[in-house]
């Protein structure tokens, strides 16, 4: 059977999966005006319980395995999560009507990991029978936190070499005396630089300050959505969880994600009015990415598939969570570490297009290429 026929026949599943159908369900109730509100509370519990679970089994899954099977897979979600802000420091920010800033923030945003779209996708290849390795969800934050500091650092390097070209420019449209005048930088005589160059050799300082990239990792460390994963990693890992695992954890995953799907699904359409408020191409970056970045990753699991035998449920995992756009811990660690950046541009981005694609379309289109490659 060709590519074509599969993806289409997985399209079609998965347009039936209770998964798809929630958050088409909850885009749908969201525009017909409906008043339905899942508290928050509510929210943040389904969140906690689905990473906990995802890391309990991975945790587990590590502790029976062994560790050297991670390290190449580990490293290409390290590779992608960076790449994925490069290239959209790069082509997004290029665009017409695009701030740098808010490109770079939307490229943090999509290379961060969604756990409701990486939950999706384990439930689709179990519904399916399609193998992959336990521990595959563990690669979450090996991609997630190298794209959110990769976005903050770029962002606070472009923002400060803009300040010092503004200074410079500042200085030749005007004399060093009258620019001293105006600034009211130096209350004191012996705090005026005694030339134009010290001036700018001063800008220049203050620019070149460096972003300090621990403090960046601990705030996404302590986001509740890889804080939960992480605390279920380590419960896995060095406790005896199988047993509260396989009573409550496990038969509760589906359930509960499909309530955190319809959520998703009223928010995506609320945010859809903010995409409105920027650039177009937003909206055009939203739906071509979470393929190429899936894509990429594919490749670099394709090779990780070969040369140590990852599987190719594995693959498809890893290609997901590069489609995938995170929609719980990166929109607070972005507000705090590119203050500047618009929130309309890269969460309207993620969570009105990019979320829904990656669950609707990436997810089938994935498996069904893992499938014709395989077989």
């Amino acid at each position: 059977m060709d590519f074509l026929s599969l993806f289409l026949m997985d399209f079609i599943k998965q347009l039936q999966s209770p998964t798809l159908g929630f958050l088409i369900g909850g885009m749908v109730i969201a525009a017909l005006g409906s008043e339905l509100v899942i508290p928050e509370a509510i929210c943040t519990i389904i969140v906690f319980m689905l990473l906990t679970k995802i890391g309990l089994n991975g945790g587990i899954a590590i502790r029976n395995s062994n560790l050297t099977e991670m390290i190449l897979p580990a490293a290409f979600a390290i590779v992608t999560g960076i790449l994925v802000v490069f290239i959209a420091r790069y082509t997004l920010a290029k665009l017409p009507k695009v701030k740098t800033v808010d490109a770079i923030a939307t490229g943090g945003l999509f290379g961060a990991v969604s756990g409701s779209t990486m939950a999706a996708a384990l439930t689709l290849l179990e519904e399916q029978k399609i193998s992959y390795e336990a521990w595959s969800g563990a690669l979450y934050p090996f991609m997630d936190i190298p794209a959110l500091v990769t976005a903050i650092v770029i962002a606070n390097i472009y923002i400060n070499k803009k300040k010092y070209k503004e200074a410079a420019y500042s200085i030749e449209k005007q004399s060093f005396s009258e620019q001293r005048v105006a600034a009211g930088n130096y209350p004191d005589q012996k705090d005026y630089p005694s030339s134009r160059q010290e001036y700018l050799s001063q800008q220049k300082g203050a620019a070149d300050n460096r972003v300090k990239i621990w403090p960046i990792i601990e705030e996404s460390l302590r986001g509740p959505a890889l804080s939960a994963m992480l605390l279920g990693l380590a419960l896995g890992l060095f406790t005896q969880p199988e047993s509260v695992y396989k009573s409550f954890y496990d038969p509760a995953f589906r359930g509960l994600l499909s309530i955190l799907m319809l959520v998703m699904g009223m928010e995506a359409w609320s945010r859809i009015g903010e995409l409105r408020k920027v650039a177009q191409w937003y909206v055009v970056y939203s739906v071509v990415a979470p393929f190429l970045h899936g894509l990429i990753a594919f490749g670099l699991g394709m090779i990780a598939h070969y040369a140590t035998g990852f599987s190719m449920g594995g693959v498809v995992i890893l290609a997901i969570i590069a489609s995938s756009s995170s929609d719980i811990s990166g929109p607070p660690t972005l507000r705090a570490g590119i203050p500047s950046a618009n929130p309309s541009a890269y969460i309207g981005a993620s969570t009105a297009v990019g979320t829904p694609v990656a669950i609707g379309l990436c997810i089938p289109f994935f498996i069904g290429l893992a499938q014709a490659i395989g077989g």
